[in-house]
């Protein structure tokens, strides 16, 4: 009875009969593993690069040069003014500029200063360090969230009700500031139409809405005040003059709503906008006035 050759042999075969023929790669096992990017795991090409013996990246510094700036930055504002400085002159990705500009007034002026003492800066040093940002870009774990911690927090908050709502960012604002403020930045509810929404929107938008659920929310927008009736004015005033009519009628005799009843009619509106956005549809702007995407 005869047994299989343990897999060691069978491999060890398989890589006589390649050499055989003279069939090489690139770059060695390095060329060869790269070759092989995204056909094989990250975990079995890790193990095949310790193996081997060789280092993980031919490039490192294509890897910090294609490295989004936010990666980029998290990673320079834990390293010395020196390499960032390294980074900065080496790199011709639009990240550099971009992290520089992000950086605080005085870590800026540190890391100048570290550029005119990079002179006598050798290639085998230049190599080293773009090499250690590569393995610190590539080692960063998968996470298991797509959207960061205050987007998620925004889209809960965006369905709260908006005493429930003031509440939380009011604990916010007592335990992490700077995390309250990103939050509010990532909430977008009907008071925000004005400063988020295109006026050239609004028409298609409102044809998303039942003529019920329009006059529902308009009327309670109203009787609230403040920035929820200066975000129903908004509306009604990019309607055309027949629409707007027609709905401070419908307004005028619906009467008085209250705010419960107005809440799910203004989430039907946000849930509208929303879902055009997503379809690609419509552009939302940021509270900074740039385009979300």
């Amino acid at each position: 009875m005869s047994t299989a050759p343990p897999l060691a042999d069978v491999v060890a075969e398989f890589a006589t009969e390649i050499e055989a023929t003279g069939l090489t790669f690139p770059g060695g096992v390095a060329g060869a593993l790269l070759a092989l990017d995204g056909r094989i795991s990250p975990q079995t090409a890790a193990r095949l690069r310790k193996e081997a013996g060789v280092r993980q990246f031919g490039d490192p510094w294509r890897q910090v040069c294609n490295a989004d700036t936010p990666a980029l930055l998290g990673i320079l504002r834990s390293e010395s003014p020196e390499v960032a400085a390294i980074v900065l002159s080496s790199s011709t990705s639009p990240a550099p500029p971009t992290c520089s500009a992000a950086c605080p007034a005085r870590a800026a002026r540190r890391i100048a200063y570290a550029v005119s003492q990079t002179g006598a800066a050798t290639p085998g040093a230049v190599d080293r360090i773009g090499l250690a940002l590569a393995t610190q870009l590539h080692d960063r774990p998968k996470t298991a969230f797509e959207n960061g911690p205050e987007q998620r927090v925004g889209a809960i908050l965006n369905h709260a009700q908006a005493t429930t709502r003031e509440d939380v960012l009011a604990g916010l604002d007592e335990t992490d500031q700077d995390f309250a403020r990103l939050v509010r930045k990532a909430i977008f509810t009907f008071a925000d139409i004005p400063r988020r929404l295109r006026a050239t929107d609004i028409p298609a938008v409102i044809g998303d809405l039942s003529r019920p659920d329009l006059t529902t929310a308009l009327a309670a927008a109203r009787a609230a005040g403040g920035e929820l009736d200066t975000a129903a004015g908004f509306i009604l005033d990019n309607l055309s003059r027949r629409m707007r009519d027609a709905l401070d009628e419908e307004i005028e005799e619906r009467g008085h709503v209250g705010m419960k009843e107005g809440e799910v009619a203004m989430s039907a509106m946000v849930a509208a906008i929303r879902a055009r956005r997503d379809r690609g549809e419509i552009r939302l702007l940021r509270p900074d006035a740039e385009e979300d995407g």
